[in-house]
């Protein structure tokens, strides 16, 4: 099987970002099958391409992935409108890929929506080949709540392309159960949409034994001491780290100054957050710099508590599924929620963190302070967390279950030309013997 994946923001486990397409495509190659990545450039990925020109498009081998990289810059703080011509430069050129490359199934996933655009074009140019389309966040659902997005023709277009894509695919994959619940609620009945959330790194992440496990110094900005609290990722609107910065005020005025907050990554409002704890004297809140996938293994091992934070949007509640929330997991770190849904639910039920109302600072400081308190809490909650990684979202047990349906998928058109050629030679048969 063939498979040609579009996925704008691809990155190997050298880049500072989510490695979901390189774990499933790296499977997809192990059961014997051939991969051709189709990605862009963006500030945190790490295509694996060493040698670039300047040429638009560069492609190479990338453990044993056919990496075709579209040369378009992405960045988190660049605008809407930027972002906008980016999105569509790639999906016309990744349009002009597909009808090139020979293929038998293209997987496009999103974010952002126009990923899908060249499943839609291939469903017009080459009809018989397969579209599996794979949503990682329901969009325009969205940036609608957010209010990121409030131009009409702009989400009559987004809406416009969400349907198309639902109406191309052959089958679908959906990261959450409420994206599950929303593509089948706008697809008709009889596609398959499987879900396949996000998956734990087994081999990277590992539980911590000790203040310094890790395997060495603390990196500069990193505390030495008391209980470190991290939350890494995107430092955007959607990831509400205000609250977090409520929770630090709260923490201050309690004289609880052991208790430190963490922030791994990069976004648009990073330089606010920063100035806003420079200008409010929060001494126990500290940012470093984004890093690559194995360096923020050895920093969780060297964490106590972890933070799964977003904005208090109904849509985020069972619409997302967070790489953060598995590394979490993997790292065998409670994890202290503030928003409702699915992930909520699933902590709770698990007993492996603490989810705490939304805009509630107050009780995001309590539950902070319990776990400060309570190392025997804390050990439980970590225990039952890595069990959870191991048992429900074993990476290599998700990529299977994405190489089995991708199979199915394509077997089904395999047996539809079977039975096309039966019903030919049992008409041109009885044609001969009347």
């Amino acid at each position: 099987m063939k498979v040609l994946y579009f996925h704008q923001y691809f990155s190997t486990p050298k880049g500072a970002t989510g490695t979901r397409s390189y774990e499933l495509a790296r499977q997809l190659i192990a059961r014997g099958h051939d991969v051709t990545m189709v990605c862009g450039s963006a500030v945190l990925s790490d295509t694996g391409l060493q040698s670039k020109s300047n040429r638009a498009i560069c492609r190479g081998n990338v453990d044993g992935i056919d990496v075709i990289e579209i040369r378009l810059p992405y960045s988190n703080y660049d605008g809407l409108l930027k972002r906008t011509l980016t999105f569509l430069r790639y999906a016309l050129r990744a349009i002009g890929i597909a009808w090139r490359e020979r293929y038998d199934v293209l997987y496009a996933t999103s974010t952002p929506l126009t990923a899908g655009i060249p499943g839609i074009a291939m469903r017009l140019l080459k009809p018989r080949h397969k579209f599996v389309f794979e949503v990682r966040d329901l969009w325009p659902e969205l940036p609608r709540a957010m209010g990121v997005v409030t131009n009409p023709v702009v989400l009559g277009g987004m809406s416009a392309l969400e349907k198309l894509s639902y109406s191309a695919m052959h089958a679908g994959v959906a990261l959450s159960p409420g994206i599950h619940e929303g593509m089948t609620r706008r697809s008709r009945k009889t596609k398959p949409i499987e879900i396949i959330p996000n998956g734990c790194d087994l081999e990277i992440f590992h539980p911590s034994h000790g203040p310094n496990d890790g395997g060495g110094q603390l990196v500069p900005g990193f505390p030495s001491d008391g209980l470190r609290c991290v939350f890494t990722g995107a430092h955007g609107r959607a990831n509400g780290l205000d609250a977090v910065l409520d929770a630090a005020s709260v923490l201050r005025s309690r004289g609880r100054s052991d208790i430190h907050l963490v922030f791994i990554g990069d976004g648009k409002l990073k330089p606010q957050l920063v100035a806003r704890c420079e200008r409010e004297k929060l001494t126990n809140c500290h940012f470093l710099d984004p890093v690559p996938k194995r360096q923020l293994s050895t920093l969780m091992s060297q964490t106590d508590v972890s933070l799964m934070i977003l904005a208090n949007v109904p849509a985020f509640y069972y619409g997302t599924s967070p790489n953060k929330f598995f590394d979490y997991i993997s790292a065998g770190l409670p994890v202290v929620n503030n928003y409702p849904g699915w992930l909520a639910d699933m902590i709770g039920q698990h007993e492996c963190g603490i989810a705490v109302p939304p805009e509630n600072p107050a009780a995001f400081a309590e539950a902070l302070i319990r776990l400060a308190d309570d190392p025997d809490l804390r050990r439980r909650m970590g225990r039952n967390a890595r069990r959870l990684a191991e048992t429900e979202f074993n990476r290599l047990d998700l990529a299977n279950r994405l190489v089995d349906f991708l199979e199915s998928i394509v077997s089904q058109r395999t047996d539809e030309r079977a039975e096309r050629v039966k019903v030919t030679v049992n008409h041109e048969y009885h044609e001969y013997h009347e």
